[in-house]
């Protein structure tokens, strides 16, 4: 089509260039002035012309563009990892913890070829109670003449401190020496400490040489003490209404009720044969209610109760006491009590040492005011040669 178009065009061109040629009825100026090669110059002037009018004039085909909209690479979300719940550890059947050294702490003196008691305080921090078919058993270094086993007594819950006792004989040679020790249940399964096994650890000294006739020296024999711990659930207070409590409390109340304090000591770390060479009463944890001493002395008597209950509080006024304290001054203060010391040793042998405790010029003063000596942790020293 475009073809046909151009060719037309130039014909009719041309046919105008032939009117302008010479011998024409029109004559241009020019191009008679110029001759026949500037009318050919002018005709294809004329031509490039129209030509380039109408390419301008053509409608053009557009590009097409690209429209489409380039989607956004999706953003990972990031992940939040699961939180774990903390899952608490299983609490083992057989588990113990050291408590402390009730007797022969780490590094004690003994002669050689002595014998001694070593009491550990341990808890049991197992799911298990212990029982009598648990035992203490050796386990390595040296055994200073120790069991191989020993059947534990009574019953320990969980939560539960008991004070385990072996009897054992310092070497014969002098020296540093450490024996270790574990428990052993029903079905001899070995557990110990977290730690691992628990020790006794001493140093065997040699005695003094022979006392020559001109030089008598005369030895003391080898000595051991224990702190003999208050039984809680055998110790309280029992009132004058019959009442029975935990606390140790020892006076009247608002009420003008009297209470007396019942004290159980555990002794069964002391062996049996020992001499007991000094007894002491550690009240020194304590406080007080209103005037307790305005009630008289404090006194200490032996009371061998069995279960604690209203009919152990004893009325009137007791005979026989084996210590007293008039004021805060002497209770605070730790002494020696011969008295006490003779108890202690008649109960050798025995688990237990129980006393009562009361002021006993008067039960109560009828003031309406409470008057007590509250006490907390009571000790009772017992020093003994096994």
């Amino acid at each position: 089509m475009k073809k046909r178009f151009y060719l037309s065009v130039i014909a009719l061109l041309m046919g105008a260039l032939a009117c302008n040629l010479p011998g024409g009825s029109a004559t241009s100026p020019t191009a008679t002035n110029a001759g026949p090669d500037a009318a050919f110059t002018l005709a294809a002037q004329t031509v490039e012309a129209e030509l380039t009018r109408v390419a301008l004039a053509q409608p053009t085909t557009p590009v097409p563009q690209n429209t489409s909209t380039a989607s956004p690479a999706p953003i990972a979300s990031a992940t939040t990892a699961p939180q774990l719940s903390p899952t608490a550890s299983p609490i083992p059947c057989n588990q113990a913890s050291f408590v402390q050294d009730v007797t022969i702490p780490d590094g004690t003196s003994i002669v050689t070829n002595a014998p001694f008691t070593k009491t550990w305080r341990l808890k049991n921090t197992g799911s298990c109670t212990w029982n009598s078919s648990y035992a203490l058993v050796f386990d390595k270094n040296e055994k200073m003449g120790g069991p191989d086993a020993q059947a534990l007594s009574g019953s320990v819950a969980p939560g539960a401190t008991v004070d385990i006792s072996v009897n054992l004989t310092a070497p014969a040679s002098a020296g540093n020496y450490r024996g270790y020790w574990r428990l052993r249940d029903g079905a001899g399964v070995l557990f110990g400490l977290s730690t691992g096994s628990f020790w006794v650890d001493i140093k065997a000294v040699a005695p003094s040489p022979t006392p020559t006739a001109t030089s008598l020296v005369v030895l003391p024999p080898a000595i051991a003490q224990i702190n003999a711990p208050v039984v809680a659930a055998e110790s309280g207070s029992v009132r004058s209404d019959g009442s029975v409590l935990s606390p140790k409390n020892v006076g009247d109340t608002e009420s003008n009720v009297s209470s007396q304090g019942f004290l159980s000591f555990d002794i069964s770390a002391i062996p049996a044969g020992a001499t007991i060479t000094e007894v002491k009463v550690d009240f020194s944890d304590y406080d007080t209610l209103g005037s307790p001493f305005g009630l008289g002395c404090l006194r200490m008597y032996q009371q061998n109760y069995g279960t604690l209950d209203g009919g152990d509080y004893v009325g009137g006024s007791a005979l026989g006491a084996l210590s007293r304290w008039c004021n805060t001054g002497e209770v605070s203060a730790v002494a020696v009590d011969d008295d006490l010391k003779a108890v202690i040793q008649a109960l050798v042998g025995s688990s237990r040492a129980r006393f009562r405790v009361q002021f006993n010029e008067m039960n109560t003063n009828n003031n309406g005011v409470g008057d007590m000596v509250r006490f907390g942790n009571i000790k009772l020293i017992i020093t003994y040669t096994p």
